[in-house]
């Protein structure tokens, strides 16, 4: 097999990577969302069934046969039942102040970061003022291929070459292999090298960007780099822009 064919063969499975990454962000940001609706949901219903259940119970003591009445028994036992649905929709109204107030605290602390550049470890690459930057590490000296996508998983950027022993900064400045000024946003970025039996190994970089803001979803304090988001979490480096 040519030099070139193996080349060609590394680069895609660097834009297969890209794309994935793009797949996975979308099916994250979904599944985000789906889940803080159903907890939203699930705990409406909790206390809308609990108020169902005293008005049936009313209305089954009201209209029990007297000569043949329920055992109270089983009265205690329903009781018993609902009476723990209420404390947990309670814990799980209090848990979720709790949850808020902390993360309350967390956002402002965190806004002194606006400005500053992060160095975050994923694969969505921020352009900001036409210009991204990331770095990887590598063992040995090996072959790269680094493919660079839009949202929808178009291929606006590609780039081969060999990296050196320990860590390597890439750069773009914003041009597509067209020639094109892309605009500024979010892009996902595939890399891959081959391991010594010839296979596709994919890299996660630390991307780099300057943080425009904060905010808080149900994952805890989210950067803004731009159009990129990145939870707290991966957060490796902060630095003044």
């Amino acid at each position: 097999m040519s030099v070139s064919t193996n080349s060609n063969s590394l680069l895609n499975s660097a834009i297969s990577t890209a794309r994935h990454v793009s797949a996975a962000s979308n099916a994250s940001s979904a599944t985000s969302a789906s889940s803080t609706s159903t907890d939203t949901n699930a705990l409406a219903s909790l206390g809308t069934n609990y108020n169902q259940f005293l008005t049936l119970l009313t209305a089954q003591l009201q209209h029990q046969d007297p000569s043949n009445p329920t055992s109270t028994d089983s009265f205690t036992s329903e009781l018993a039942q609902f009476a723990g649905v209420e404390q947990q929709v309670q814990t799980n109204t209090n848990l979720t102040t709790l949850v808020n107030a902390t993360q309350n605290s967390e956002l402002t602390n965190s806004l002194g970061l606006v400005g500053k550049t992060a160095s975050v470890a994923m694969s969505t690459l921020p352009l900001q003022q036409g210009k991204a930057s990331m770095e990887f590490t590598t063992a040995t000296s090996e072959p790269i291929a680094i493919a660079v996508t839009d949202a929808a998983g178009n291929v606006v950027k590609t780039a081969s070459f060999s990296s050196q022993v320990g860590q390597n900064t890439w750069t773009w400045d914003g041009t597509s292999d067209s020639g094109a000024q892309m605009a500024d946003g979010s892009y996902n970025v595939g890399i891959n090298t081959s391991d010594p039996d010839g296979n596709s190994v994919p890299i996660t970089p630390t991307v780099n960007g300057t943080i425009t803001g904060v905010s808080k979803d149900g994952s805890g304090i989210v950067l803004q780099m731009g159009d990129t988001s990145a939870n707290m979490n991966t957060l490796s480096s902060v630095g003044n822009s």
